[in-house]
């Protein structure tokens, strides 16, 4: 079996269609993943992203009976089974911190995501993971507005689920550089808005320098431009900042670089300045 670690989050590992294990660097141990976006399709293309032949598009339908199948054995085998030792994981981290579910795309966009999020948790909840740990939706927020959305947000609150909301860039102009999508202002904030309303929300913010749109200046203003307006407009005061760790998948890769320790932390600041608490990953 290979080892486990923060810099490997292949999808694939456990040899399963919907669940993969991850050692978080965020959540500080072992995160069991969810993937519902199988073939590698999402709604919005990240210069950063990790998914290989990464395709604008949807998920497939979602298989509910194999999603709950594969949670059951992959459950029993951390619980029961020698999954810590097969895949070497180190003593420290051998607990479950959250069943985030993330993946290949965008995990709002399949039709069936309330009744995910309830299975899910109806079964995390009855293996006696909930409520020691999280439940933790990754997401771009894009599709916030739509009611199947909302329905599963409902869900995920019911299970004391949390969702981390993907904001990179303060401009429509960085968003649209960085995250290839083309996300008005309002319509930015709305979903936030929608988001914390529905479940607690943290936003999750990936910063680094890009030869098209250097992580200085203009775009530092305009994200703290932007976190004043959310502070003053929504419940969210958390803030998850980190950098890059892993090498993207995209064509832009070469023309990527973290930003050091340093470089972080100053930023931290100026955002716990803003009135939000600020967890730092590197």
């Amino acid at each position: 079996m290979p080892r486990l670690t923060t810099t490997d989050h292949n999808r694939d590992i456990a040899g399963l269609t919907y669940v993969y294990p991850v050692i978080s660097r965020r959540a500080g141990g072992l995160s069991i993943g969810i993937n519902f976006n199988i073939n590698n399709a999402c709604n919005w293309r990240c210069v950063y992203c990790q998914v290989p032949d990464l395709v604008r598009g949807g998920p497939p339908p979602l298989d509910l009976a194999l999603l709950h199948e594969e949670l059951v054995y992959f459950l029993e085998y951390v619980l029961k089974g020698r999954f810590f030792d097969d895949y070497q994981v180190p003593p420290e981290q051998r607990e479950i911190k959250d069943i985030a579910i993330s993946g290949n795309g965008e995990p709002t966009s399949i039709d069936s995501f309330a009744e995910a999020i309830d299975s899910i948790g109806t079964l995390a909840r009855q293996y006696g993971i909930f409520p020691d740990s999280h439940f933790v939706l990754i997401s771009n927020g894009s599709l916030m507005h739509q009611a199947k959305v909302q329905a599963g947000l409902k869900g995920l609150n019911r299970f004391a689920g949390e969702v981390w909301f993907k904001v990179d860039r303060g401009s429509e102009q960085g968003r649209e550089v960085i995250n290839g999508c083309r996300q008005g202002q309002a319509r930015l904030l709305e979903n936030i808005k929608t988001s914390s309303d529905h479940c607690l929300t943290r936003l999750q913010s990936c910063v680094f320098d890009y030869a098209a749109q250097p992580w200085k200046g203009e775009d530092i203003a305009a994200y703290l431009a932007l976190l004043k307006q959310i502070h003053s407009q929504t419940s969210v005061r958390d803030v998850l900042l980190y950098s890059l760790a892993r090498p993207s998948c995209q064509p832009e890769a070469d023309q990527l670089q973290a930003l050091d320790q340093e470089r972080l932390q100053a930023l931290a600041e100026e955002i716990k300045a803003l009135g939000f608490a600020v967890k730092v990953s590197v």
